[in-house]
């Protein structure tokens, strides 16, 4: 299965520290070597990059883990092909664009047996099941609100709308519109909010750490969202199964 990384900040972050451990798993402390792509919100601005290379090898990779890029809201995506050709244009995340903003997906997981028609302009330019399944969440949200509708009621929709996808197979993902960042777990994910008084973190995958007391101040505040736990030292918080939850501005929301 591949992996999964988010991040929701209350101000823009770089997300070096993160993606330094992440990126090891695309073919070094995992084997999941099919492609790699990060995403970065600047406010309805997004940094975009995907390769087909494995994270550990790739230059663009490489890039990222020296190019301190800040934003409040991170998805990237390390792939082991189920469905689809290793390529670029099956590299997640993927993106699209509904009501004048850009929205970002990336999905760990097989969906089986899940093709529905697609009758709007979302329409996959790859061959996974996951860029299909990304469509077709765009194309009913499109039908079920006229325009952007607010954070808990888009909440609701795609909890009605991964409800209906989650029975065809495993569907981890994460999504987000620049506002806010939705992710959704059948099996494995994991999360933690970070906020003063902050402590030294060190990483699983990499000989790393970093002490967060140095870097922030008293009124930053950071979800991290990831497949399994990033850190060694941190309690992280795994979903249960088939709970989708919503972050914004650092914080998970109740809705």
């Amino acid at each position: 299965m591949c992996q999964l990384l988010g991040m929701n900040c209350n101000v823009p972050t770089d997300v070096t520290f993160s993606f330094t451990g992440f990126a090891q798993r695309g073919g070094k402390t995992d084997h999941h070597s099919d492609g790699w792509g990060i995403a970065f919100f600047e406010d309805k601005g997004l940094r975009h990059f995907v390769d087909h290379q494995a994270a550990v090898e790739s230059p663009v990779a490489e890039l990222i883990r020296r190019y301190p890029i800040k934003s409040k809201n991170v998805i990237a995506h390390i792939r082991k092909a189920t469905q689809g050709i290793v390529s670029l244009q099956n590299c997640h995340p993927f993106v699209r664009e509904l009501w004048g903003r850009y929205w970002v997906f990336a999905h760990n997981g097989d969906l089986k047996d899940f093709r529905p028609r697609l009758h709007s302009h979302f329409r996959p330019v790859g061959d996974t099941d996951s860029e299909h399944a990304f469509c077709w969440i765009m194309q009913e949200l499109a039908k079920s609100h006229a325009s952007v509708p607010s954070v808990p009621e888009l909440t609701l929709t795609l909890k009605e709308l991964a409800a209906r996808i989650s029975p065809h197979g495993t569907f981890n993902f994460l999504l987000s519109n620049g506002q806010a960042l939705w992710s959704h777990a059948t099996t494995s994910l994991y999360y933690l909010e970070r906020r003063y008084p902050f402590g030294q973190a060190q990483l699983s995958d990499e000989d790393v750490s970093l002490d967060f007391s140095r870097e922030t101040n008293e009124k930053d505040e950071v979800a991290v969202i990831v497949t399994s736990p990033l850190t060694t030292n941190e309690t992280w918080t795994a979903f249960g199964k088939s709970e989708l939850l919503v972050f914004c501005e650092g914080r998970r929301l109740d809705v």
